[in-house]
């Protein structure tokens, strides 16, 4: 590999492990993937960058793009490879007529503020350091979605590079293939993507919230948490957080589009339902930019290790998971709730393939370098307890190469289409990684 030579042919820069700020560079989200240690970094400065880059690597080194760097496993940084780092590219343009160009490297924190300043809005994930590229490959999960829909169904564009260096526009029309498969079939495949165009829409006054409730009370507000948000208006997205514990807790956070008058009596029939009194309120009025931060998080790196899976109906049998969750302090499972806007679209018109299902799970557990091995294992076991009550599925932006079964798993119906699309445009398998199409 002639690593000077790229360097020569960069706009940006290229970092190898003796040159200063490497270290930094190579580093992700996870500090748990740590030990992945490329041959160098890219630091892309345009789309013309990441061609070369391509070409360059093609063949001779593992590749990767990389984004925010929240690959949930590392993937984003190839061992001995070549990382295709795209952070320098985040310019973010919204346009007079609604629409916004976004870099591949941007992080949600400036999505969501320049969006927000050209009062306009956007539905994406929650955390404010996680890549735009990510959340929009792999469909674009997030609390307005029920009202707005995902992320990816507001793409109608993609500046993409493919396996060959060549730099091309995908849209609806001129590239009808990829341009579906880069709506849900999952960041590292097909080609890498340097900017997004999307529509968007008016912003919204928005309402969020959460509500605690009492230690040992999971079963009866699951309970009633399920039919509750199914039968919701599509304003209002709510998920339910279960806590491990002995024994385990739960609260209700969300987001409702609309004044916080509106969203109050909502609120009170869940509790109604519940029969149970929540010990914390925290309701409030935000406007859209603030309204997504109260979701983002913390921006410093987290050790973690996670998995998900997919409920296509509400459970049955809410006492399981309760039991599921006993004793497992320090292990949450989340269920983020789909419908409204997500089904609108139909399971095929994009890889997107979770469209009629009642919510996404997310089983997520904080992890030392030591105690990783037991997390992972505990995480598994979850897993394994959701699939016994059968539920199965998975969400591919919080990919785990433990999960029973991925390829189907993630894509589903689609997946069959998606195989051959990553045929026709890397038909060498130069984007590749443990979980890629090539290996579903």
């Amino acid at each position: 590999m002639d690593w000077e030579g790229l360097r020569g042919r960069l706009e940006g820069t290229l970092l190898r492990p003796d040159d200063v700020g490497f270290d930094d560079a190579r580093k992700g989200f996870n500090p748990l993937h740590d030990d992945h240690v490329p041959a160098a970094v890219a630091q892309c400065a345009s789309a013309a960058d990441v061609a070369e880059a391509v070409v360059a690597a093609g063949g001779r080194v593992p590749l990767a793009a990389r984004s925010g760097g929240h690959s949930y496993v590392g993937y984003s940084a190839p061992p001995d490879g070549l990382v295709v780092d795209l952070r320098r590219m985040s310019q973010v343009d919204a346009a007079g007529d609604g629409s916004v160009t976004v870099g591949a490297g941007a992080p949600l924190r400036s999505v969501y503020s320049a969006v927000g300043q050209a009062n306009r809005c956007l539905p994406a994930g929650s955390c404010f350091t996680v890549g735009i590229a990510g959340v929009t490959l792999g469909g674009g999960i997030g609390v307005l979605q029920r009202k707005f829909g995902l992320t990816c169904d507001h793409l109608t564009a993609a500046e993409a590079v493919t396996a060959g260096g060549r730099v091309l526009t995908a849209t609806a029309a001129a590239t009808p293939d990829l341009f579906w498969a880069l709506r849900g079939g999952g960041g590292g495949n097909l080609s890498i993507v340097t900017s997004f165009t999307f529509a968007t829409d008016p912003a919204p006054a928005l309402t969020v919230f959460v509500l605690t409730f009492p230690e040992g009370k999971v079963t009866e507000i699951l309970t009633a948490w399920q039919p509750w948000i199914a039968g919701a208006p599509r304003e209002m997205w709510a998920n339910f957080k279960i806590s491990g514990g002995n024994p385990p807790s739960c609260r209700v956070a969300g987001c409702f589009v609309g004044p916080s008058t509106a969203c109050y009596p909502l609120l009170d029939d869940l509790i109604l339902r519940a029969g149970v009194v929540p010990t914390g309120r925290n309701i409030q009025d935000r406007d859209y930019f603030n309204g997504m931060r109260f979701f983002s998080g913390k921006p410093l790196r987290e050790s973690f290790v996670a998995s998900s899976r997919i409920l296509t109906t509400p459970t049955p049998d809410p006492q399981a998971l309760t039991r599921l969750l006993t004793g497992r302090t320090g292990t949450s499972l989340i269920f983020d709730p789909l419908g409204g806007a997500v089904a609108d679209t139909v399971t095929a018109q994009t890889a997107f393939p979770h469209r009629d299902a009642f919510a996404t799970a997310q089983i997520y557990a904080s992890a030392t370098m030591a105690s990783e091995p037991d997390v992972t294992r505990n995480v598994a076991e979850i897993v394994a307890g959701l699939g016994a009550l059968g539920i199965g599925g998975g969400y591919v932006n919080y990919i785990d190469p433990n999960l029973p079964d991925w390829p189907t798993a993630y894509y589903g119906p689609n997946l069959h289409r998606l195989r051959s699309i990553a045929h026709d445009y890397d038909p060498d398998h130069l984007f590749d990684f443990p979980q890629s199409l090539h290996h579903a």
